[in-house]
């Protein structure tokens, strides 16, 4: 064998295979008959041919044996490594020009059938929580709709007891090598063949309830644990909840995205929440104490006593004015405890009066001064009563 391939690549005779596809890629691209031109057929073919020699440990250890490479058996040309005729593999020169994985499907040569068993796709479904149940937490049925291990084959995709058989078109390899005729000789690709679809084998005789599939779409019910205190848009995530891959591969995963429905009474900020309550003028004016609705008012497991809490609403309140009463909010999903429950009081002034009522006012404007009303002008960078309002409910 008179070619030296170290030197034709340029490398030396203990070069890693990293660096003798670094060096073919830099040789190859150089000496490319549509980069350099005609004349350069003969240098390009023979760095293609190195190339195929030493990225082959075995073809490798021949040559560094002594022995050529291109006929290893004393027969049959170099022809079955892809030079037969002065052609090559076309597929192995992508591969080592931009990095493996051959754009042509399948895989490039030697990388052998694909498993019929893959891993299912994740799945993402929505789930829609009241406001108690997002803040204290709740296990919910959801039905799902996805993929499951078909019962009757069990994933194997074959009827009864038969087995897949191997391709009788590219001999159980799952790909199949197509041959064209060019100026630099014959340039083999390799792709999936079309028969098996680069399984390798055929299921002759598919199940007749997944068709061959290994799976089956089925509606059925989980149980999903909602802990306290998630918000709106939260996800939670199952392991192994989601569809079953092909051949009855392992499940992917189940994603539940939540929504949190919109309360009557309470508006959530964070971990707080917010309502409002109307309060006689008289109440407001004299100070008194009410009992207020909670959040707990919405479960079925605690006592009606935890659905309310008493708040004192001192003499002189005024309308817009907030009582922060502490721990009665949602609870955190990270970090424990509770958010606080604000309550925004706004003063009813009443609408209907009787002649008694409307004479017991009149003494008391007459006892204030207030038979004549000449009204105080706020700042305009002052908080009033509707901005206060609007900070409370969020508007």
């Amino acid at each position: 064998m008179s070619t030296d391939y170290y030197e034709v690549l340029g490398v030396s005779r203990d070069a890693s295979a990293d660096e003798i596809k670094r060096a073919y890629r830099k040789k190859a691209m150089k000496l490319h008959p549509d980069v350099a031109g005609p004349g350069s057929e003969e240098a390009f073919k023979e760095v293609q041919e190195a190339y195929e020699v030493l990225q082959d440990p075995q073809k490798r250890a021949i040559f560094d044996r002594g022995g050529d490479p291109a006929h290893p058996n004393a027969g049959g040309g170099f022809g079955d490594a892809g030079f037969g005729g002065g052609g090559f593999d076309f597929t192995n020169l992508v591969d080592a020009m931009f990095g493996g994985g051959s754009p042509f499907g399948g895989g490039g040569s030697g990388r052998g059938p694909r498993s019929r068993v893959r891993r299912g796709q994740d799945a993402l479904v929505r789930m829609r929580l009241t406001l108690a149940e997002a803040a204290f937490g709740v296990t919910k049925p959801l039905d799902v709709d996805t993929a499951v291990v078909c019962p009757k084959c069990h994933g194997k995709g074959s009827d009864g007891g038969s087995e897949p058989v191997t391709c009788t078109t590219c001999e159980g390899a799952g790909e199949v090598i197509t041959v064209q005729r060019s100026f630099l000789g014959d340039i083999r690709t390799t792709q999936p063949c079309p028969t098996c679809r680069g399984y390798g084998s055929v299921i002759a005789h598919p199940c007749s309830e997944c068709s061959g599939e290994g799976r089956v779409r089925t509606s059925r019910t989980i149980n999903v644990k909602i802990p306290a205190g998630v918000d709106d848009g939260n996800r939670i995530h199952l392991d192994s909840q989601g569809e079953v891959g092909p051949g009855g591969g392992p499940a992917g995963d189940l994603y539940v995205e939540l929504s949190v429905a919109p309360h009557e009474v309470f508006r959530r900020d964070g971990s707080n929440l917010e309502m409002a309550i109307e309060v006689p003028m008289t109440a407001a004016a004299l100070g008194t104490t009410v009992s207020v609705r909670t959040l707990e008012a919405d479960r079925e497991d605690v006592d009606a006593e935890q659905g309310s809490v008493t708040v004192e609403i001192p003499a002189g309140t005024q309308s817009g004015s907030r009582i922060v009463v502490e721990g009665r909010g949602i609870p955190r999903l990270r970090g424990g405890g509770r958010g606080d429950l604000g309550v925004s009081l706004l003063i009813k002034t009443p609408t209907k009066l009787d002649g008694h009522q409307k004479d017991l006012l009149r003494q008391l404007a007459d006892a204030r001064g207030e038979t004549e009303v000449n009204p105080a002008v706020r700042a305009s960078g002052s908080k009033g009563v509707f901005s206060r309002l609007k900070e409370a409910f969020g508007a």
